[in-house]
């Protein structure tokens, strides 16, 4: 068995390319700091599915806003694609929205505060050392 699938490495390419292309070809100013976080591609190669992580504000409005822009720029996109990859068939793009970054930050931040709200409830001193290292 191969370790590696053929949709897999599509998928890793697509994603480099993407990254770049929406940063430098894509003018659209309604565009935030946009971050290809991953892609998914179809068994068949028909159907790629984006997802992207907006830097800064990410109200949902400005999330709808933005998949907007790309969904209207996904032709341009796989047209470039087209003349950077060698495949037989681009596969069409569809933008999601991926929470997973904000969800993780949010939930670090609430580790942060249990943890400090444990330190003063057991009266110990906060520690500058983020590890927690103990003599």
């Amino acid at each position: 068995m191969r370790d590696f699938k053929r949709t897999d490495r599509v998928a890793d390419q697509l994603q480099k390319e993407l990254a770049v292309l929406i940063q430098r070809e894509v003018k659209d100013p309604r565009l935030g700091m946009v971050t290809v976080s991953g892609v998914e591609v179809s068994r068949d190669l028909g159907y790629a599915d984006v997802h992207v992580t907006l830097l800064g504000e990410d109200t949902p409005e400005r999330i709808k806003e933005n998949l907007k822009v790309l969904k209207q720029a996904a032709g341009f996109l796989r047209g470039q694609i087209a003349r950077r990859i060698k495949l037989r068939h681009v596969p069409e793009l569809r933008f999601h929205y991926d929470e997973s970054v904000v969800r993780g930050q949010r939930l670090s931040s609430l580790i942060e505060e249990a943890v400090e709200s444990d330190r003063t409830r057991l009266g110990e001193e906060p520690t500058s050392d983020d590890e927690g290292e103990r003599d």
